[in-house]
């Protein structure tokens, strides 16, 4: 079986997603969108993508020498699932067409728990989403949170979790957004993080606070764990070491900050230089007692992208263990 699927939204995630999704075996892109004739929408055409787009921008793309495949609506004929990777505030009226057009969807992280009723992320709750028609995979720092969690409360119950994210001010393309020459607290306090962690491990108490700083390249976290049962951070080490797509780096090693982490991506060859795995500092992991602390970095562009495979194959009931479907997915993008 191989799995028709379309990218709505042909943007920062989105031509990864289409990117990765066409390393599977089992699923192939069909179309991607772009409501404007922009510099990604002529990439798409020639990396040989069907371009479809609204109706009517359909001239702006002629009078630009665009090629197009044809419209949005189209591209739903021809999909079994789609990858919503548009902006924020049109998921709604998006959702309602795919479902007329009786095709999935699956949303990403910007938009509420409460448009689709499942959330996803492979390790915690790949079957959640089994033959859904809606699902959304969750933000890139909840994933970044989930994917160090998730294996700790499994062996050792925790009992509460404080965490900092420390946010980049926009994404590397972005010259428009984000602090210049300040540092920007989040005055909403808790964030949303803690909750978007408990859409998936809703029996989690978990609290955060956020700042934006003056960079573009990664998010930073420091958490706090208090866990049911004392252990050691040698033991801590070695579980993570065992947890799929975390990458233990030290700065013993010459890895101090998100910089290097990001010079690591593209010394693996990775596309883009995007890390799909969450960066943990060995060397700045510490328990006492029964309580945790660590550091770890994520790279909002890229984390989620392997969790929306997994999704598309949960979705579409094509591999119904978990960890079989990861590893797949893992080896077609050298993770």
């Amino acid at each position: 079986m191989t799995v028709k699927v379309g990218i709505n939204g042909y943007g920062t995630i989105g031509k990864r997603a289409a990117e990765a999704i066409n390393k599977q075996d089992d699923m192939k892109v069909v179309g991607v969108t772009k409501t404007r004739p922009t510099y990604e929408a002529s990439v798409a055409v020639e990396l040989g993508l069907p371009l479809y787009v609204p109706e009517t921008s359909a001239d702006d793309f002629k009078k630009a020498g665009i090629k197009v495949a044809g419209t949005i609506k189209d591209m739903y004929k021809k999909v079994d699932i789609i990858v919503d990777c548009t902006p924020g505030d049109v998921a709604e009226e998006y959702k309602k067409e795919y479902a007329e057009a009786g095709v999935k969807g699956i949303f990403q992280g910007g938009e509420d728990h409460s448009l689709t009723g499942i959330s996803f992320n492979a390790s915690a709750n790949y079957k959640e989403s089994w033959g859904a028609q809606f699902s959304r995979v969750v933000s890139c720092n909840t994933t970044g949170l989930i994917r160090t969690l998730y294996p700790l409360d499994r062996k050792f119950k925790i009992q509460s979790v404080f965490a900092t994210l420390i946010r980049r001010g926009a994404d590397p393309n972005n010259s428009k957004s984000g602090p210049i020459n300040a540092v920007e607290p989040s005055l909403k306090i808790p964030t949303h993080h803690g909750p978007d962690v408990q859409s998936i491990m809703p029996w989690l108490n978990i609290q955060t606070m956020a700042v934006k700083v003056p960079t573009t390249i990664m998010h930073l976290h420091t958490v706090t764990v208090k866990l049911g049962a004392e252990t050691t951070t040698e033991e801590i080490i070695e579980l993570w070491k065992e947890a799929p797509r975390v990458r233990l780096v030290s700065g013993k090693s010459g890895i101090k900050s998100s910089a290097q982490i990001m010079e690591l991506a593209r010394d693996l060859g990775r596309p883009r230089g995007d890390m799909y795995e969450i960066a943990v500092w060995e060397d700045g992991v510490k328990v006492v007692g029964d309580t945790l602390y660590f550091y770890q970095a994520v790279h909002q562009e890229s984390d989620v992208i392997p969790e929306i495979i997994d999704c598309i194959r949960s979705m579409c009931k094509i591999e119904e263990d978990a960890s079989v479907s990861m590893r797949k997915t893992d080896r077609s993008m050298g993770i």
